[in-house]
């Protein structure tokens, strides 16, 4: 293309003028709401990856920290090496596992933990010692480096070196010079009943046969007390910070197990060398923690290949070569952590995927209607230059350099603040996105400008090709439904399934496509039934509707109903996904406490009736009822054979409700409702002379009449009425169940003594209900200390969600949900700019034949609201399908926090609310750009030609 020269004030042609700068002056606002386009557009893009993987990492680093200290981290054992001083040895290999380990695993910076320790405890028959249950307490004894930093002595002093030496001859060859000098827990020193500078004796004992072991003995010199029992360096030597109640293994009904005190005590370096007398043997251990932080979730192959290397490869036969222990045992948990967090990891990703996909592909179609609201913009100035001699080539070129000082600074920008507020190592994945985005923003524009400058094609033709255009898109969409129906999606797991990112993506455009072609049939057929309707204002609305909005056009264009279209069904989809989500949640809470709120009193306790009244009345709970459960009843089923089984009392009417709305159990009340045999009493005895109680068993125990053996009383004659699938009253699956009414066993009701268990139905406040029981019930029950147990539906969802992974996905999905809305705004703004020019002129004219302005507005929403409102059916449509079509095979486990039954909801609620809130954004767009803009456009239309 030739250069553009100015004629100078002499007449002479003066340098040609810089084409970038004088565009961008000539157009500021326009290259500025480019900027910020292509800035917002390239954050998003850049932010994704870092996000995915900021909540990726986070989420792993929480999971494995719930695993604990210990099987996070790499543990060598070792039997004891012959010669040399043992501590020097431990440090030495403490350093030569420490650099080998560390070149491959990140360690953590507190060092490793590590020592020697007995094998095996001894007993101590002393009878001074406190016995809780006539059994004598056991002790072992632990030598673990550094531990004299990691507590405070409160008696006495550490155990620096052995007891005797000048004492011990003093007192002429005492054995007691032999003892090991060890340190006691203060609280297990108090539970034994030991003090300061006991001597305790472990005799002489056989622990298994043929291993006698002689007589030893240690002196405790000192106490010492831990303040921080979560210290990591601890986290294996628990019963080392206070004695440990442990039971005696029981051989059945006539050796029950017994309780009875074990402790481990603490000794220093002069006693390593005596570990081995203590027990059957000692062994020398080593715990190198992982830094657990340092990990990430991109790198989980890589890690899980290191700890193969660390466990049983190279760096498993250096370490047992190189310590000179060829008894070395490596191991760590970590490593089936990190395949558990994969699996996780991989069955969100193929969830997660199909948010941000839909948000893309609006936002590529946004891309294209801004590309082609400036092509229509500048295109008789770029028809001027053609007609001047300006070579395609050329101007694509300029263009490409106009863009290019606006896209590439912007793009920049998005990605310097996508890295500031998203910090993340790993930087290729956003790179890519964002360079993606650039891109297509840098070449959209030119591109589009050089189709518009070819010129229009053969009528004939282009309709051919559009028609085979849509031929290919409609076969796409068919195979790929096909294939949706003839295998369902990927499993859970196996990564993302490219099928279920595309469904909706290709069915959107489907759907569009199919709109563009019926618009204007049913635009057209609104329009000529206005046009026999007095006024004009709404035929001539709907008659350029089906036009497509103005001169030259045939039918609307694909790409506002493709953004519009596929705004609503991948706004929809992903809302239908997290409604699925929290009526999953919701099923597993309810289903497994039996209702909305459980409140457990406990083992051999029951619940007062003060209780149960003040919980009836608490707000939001809509059905409540008392349930009676004597566990471990014997039924007699004939021929002399019986079965335990689990009683359940409970009022029919309100238990059934509960069943109802816990999902399990579900059955008639009427068949509970009489008394023995059908007598319809409310008393009967069941067994004393008032016939058969009816009741309800499970599946597993067989129909019929029985007899129950309760506490306190006769045998009670029962007719089954019925099975259930389950009980709400008895959480998960503790064996065969028997359903009766309380009313109709009114009599029996004394041998269960007071009801147990309270179920209710509603919204309980989960703080206000836990207040009341504790008010009523005493402390709750917490580790192994009984007591009651509160659990609520809105607990246990809050508890299902908690879960770092699901919350963050749950988080991207609304994110993509948010995204999605805002392209979809911006596109009707993006269309109604477009036309507006053309539409500023048409009102131009209609004002000056007396058209009000109210009736302008009127004619602008005539116009363009049948495109929203179509396009929000359209969308919505769509999104039904790929509910119908993906729903049954996707699996919203992952996403719920339980096993749940494949497949999604169809929720008319948030499908609805998307294409309603299309809707409203449309309305309102066309409101705002007809009030701010359609007053100035219309003046300077009347104004056009007064300037000569």
């Amino acid at each position: 293309m030739s250069p553009v020269r100015l004629p100078s004030r002499g007449g002479a042609v003066d340098a040609p003028a810089p084409w970038v700068r004088t565009r961008l002056r000539t157009a500021p606002l326009a290259s500025l709401l480019t900027a910020v386009l292509v800035l917002v557009l390239v954050f998003l893009a850049a932010a994704l990856p870092r996000a995915l993987d900021r909540g990726a990492d986070g989420a792993l680093r929480s999971f494995l920290r719930g695993y604990g200290p210990v099987p996070t981290s790499v543990v060598v054992t070792s039997g004891l090496p012959s010669g040399g001083d043992p501590v020097q040895l431990l440090d030495a290999t403490a350093g030569q596992l420490t650099a080998l380990v560390g070149a491959r695993l990140p360690l953590d910076g507190g060092g490793p933990v590590y020592g020697r320790r007995a094998v095996q405890p001894r007993s101590l028959p002393d009878p001074a010692l406190d016995r809780p249950e006539g059994v004598a307490p056991e002790l072992s004894l632990l030598y673990q480096h550094g531990a004299r930093e990691h507590v405070r002595l409160t008696a006495g002093r550490w155990p620096d070196g052995a007891e005797g030496g000048a004492e011990g001859g003093a007192a002429g060859g005492s054995t007691d010079g032999e003892a090991v000098p060890v340190a006691l827990s203060e609280s297990a020193a108090a539970a034994l009943k030991v003090a300061p500078g006991a001597v305790l004796d472990g005799g002489a004992s056989v622990l298994f046969p043929n291993v006698p072991l002689g007589p030893a003995r240690v002196r405790v010199v000192g106490l010492y007390a831990v303040d921080d029992p979560a210290d990591p360096f601890w986290a294996d030597a628990g019963c080392a910070l206070k004695a440990c109640r442990n039971l005696t293994p029981s051989h059945g009904p006539a050796d029950p197990p017994l309780a009875y005190w074990y402790a481990v005590a603490l000794t220093g370096p002069e006693g390593v060398s005596r570990l081995s007398r203590w027990g059957s043997r000692a062994e020398d251990f080593w715990r190198l923690p992982v830094r657990v932080d340092a990990l990430r979730a991109d790198r989980l192959a890589e890690t899980s290949a290191a700890l193969a290397a660390v466990t049983s490869g190279p760096v498993a036969v250096r370490v047992t070569t190189g310590s000179g222990r060829p008894d070395v045992r490596i191991g760590s948990a970590l490593r089936g952590a990190i395949d558990t967090a994969r699996q996780r990891q991989a069955a969100i990703d193929s969830l997660t995927a199909v948010g941000p996909a839909g948000a893309a592909g609006v936002a590529v179609v946004v891309l294209g209607l801004a590309a082609a609201l400036g092509a229509e913009r500048r295109a008789a100035e770029l028809r001027l230059l053609r007609a001047r001699g300006a070579g395609l080539g050329g101007v694509f070129r300029r263009l490409l350099g106009e863009g290019a000082a606006t896209v590439l600074p912007a793009a920049a920008l998005g990605v310097l603040s996508a890295c500031v507020l998203l910090p993340t190592p790993r930087w290729l994945p956003s790179a890519v996105a964002a360079g993606s985005v650039a891109l297509l923003a840098l070449l959209a524009f030119p591109v589009r400008v050089v189709l518009v400058l070819r010129g229009p094609a053969d009528g004939a033709r282009s309709g051919r090709r559009r028609l085979v255009a849509e031929a290919a898109v409609l076969a796409v969409t068919a195979a790929a439904v096909a294939q949706v129906v003839r295998r369902g999606v990927a499993p859970a797991g196996a990564g993302v399934d490219p099928l279920l990112v595309a469904a909706p993506l290709l069915l959107s455009l489907t759907g569009a496509l199919l709109l563009a072609r019926v618009q204007p049939v049913l635009v057209g057929l609104l329009a000529r039934r206005a046009g026999r309707r007095p006024g004009a204002v709404g035929f001539l609305g709907l008659a350029r509707a089906a036009r497509g909005g103005g001169r030259g056009r045939a039918r609307p264009s694909v790409l506002p109903l493709l953004a519009l279209v596929l705004a609503v069904a991948c706004g929809a989809v992903g809302a239908d996904v997290l409604g699925s989500v929290a009526a999953d949640r919701t099923r597993v809470a309810r289903y497994g406490l039996g209702g909305d709120a459980a409140v457990a009193a406990g083992p051999g306790r029951a619940l007062p009736e003060s209780f149960l009244a003040a919980a009836d009345r608490l707000p939001g709970v809509e059905t409540s009822l008392p349930v009676w459960i004597e566990d471990d009843v014997t039924m007699s089923v004939g021929d002399g054979a019986s079965v335990r089984v689990n009683v359940v009392a409970a009022d029919p009417v309100r238990y059934a409700r509960l069943a109802e709305v816990a999902g399990r159990g579900r059955f008639d009340p009427a068949l509970l409702a009489g008394g023995p045999d059908g007598t319809g009493g409310s008393g009967g005895t069941g067994g004393s002379g008032g016939g058969a109680l009816p009741v309800l068993v499970s599946s597993d125990l067989p129909s019929g009449g029985f007899s129950l053996r309760l506490a306190g009383g006769d045998a009670v004659e029962v007719r089954t009425v019925g099975t259930a699938d389950g009980t709400p009253a008895v959480s998960g699956s503790n064996g065969p169940t028997v359903v009766m009414s309380s009313v109709a066993a009114a009599d029996l009701l004394p041998r269960f003594g007071s009801p147990d268990k309270w179920l209710a139905a509603g919204h309980p406040d989960d703080a206000q209900l836990r207040a009341l029981a504790e008010r009523f019930l005493g402390p709750p029950a917490s580790g192994t200390r009984p007591g009651h147990l509160v659990r609520t539906a809105a607990g246990e969802v809050a508890a299902l969600g908690s879960d770092p992974l699901q919350a963050s996905a749950v988080r991207l999905f609304w994110v993509s949900v948010g995204a999605t809305a805002l392209f979809a705004v911006l596109a009707v703004l993006l269309t109604l700019l477009r036309a507006g020019p053309e539409r500023a002129a048409v009102l131009a004219r209609l004002r000056t034949m007396g058209l009000r302005p109210r009736q302008g507005l009127a004619l602008v929403l005539a116009e363009v609201l049948p495109q929203a409102l179509v396009a929000a059916l359209g969308g919505a449509l769509t999104a039904v399908c790929c509910v119908r079509l993906l729903g049954p095979a996707v699996d919203l486990s992952p996403l719920v926090g339980s096993s749940v039954p494949t497949g999604l909801h169809l929720l008319a609620e948030p499908i609805a609310q998307q294409a309603l809130a299309l809707a409203l954004l449309a309305s309102l767009a066309v409101l705002a750009e007809a009030a701010v803009t359609a007053r100035r456009q219309i003046a300077t239309e009347l104004r056009a030609g007064d300037t000569p």
